[in-house]
């Protein structure tokens, strides 16, 4: 199980300081922004070999489970 910030969306966050920088803003000058979204991936291969059992309120919730 793995619970981390999305990295797709790191890489979109990361093109709009690109373009600001590009567009001639200070690199100094920008804020420093943590994560906002987040995904929770789940995987049913490792935790059936470890023998744990996942609830279904977390299969639910998972953005990816991994079969």
């Amino acid at each position: 199980m793995s619970y981390s910030a999305d990295l797709v969306h790191q890489f979109r966050e990361a093109a709009v300081y690109v373009a600001r920088i590009l567009s001639g803003a200070k690199p100094a000058d920008l804020p420093v922004q943590q994560p906002t979204k987040f995904a929770l991936v789940v995987n049913m291969k490792a935790a059936r070999a470890l023998g744990i059992t996942m609830p279904y309120t977390l299969m639910v919730r998972a953005d990816n489970v991994i079969e």
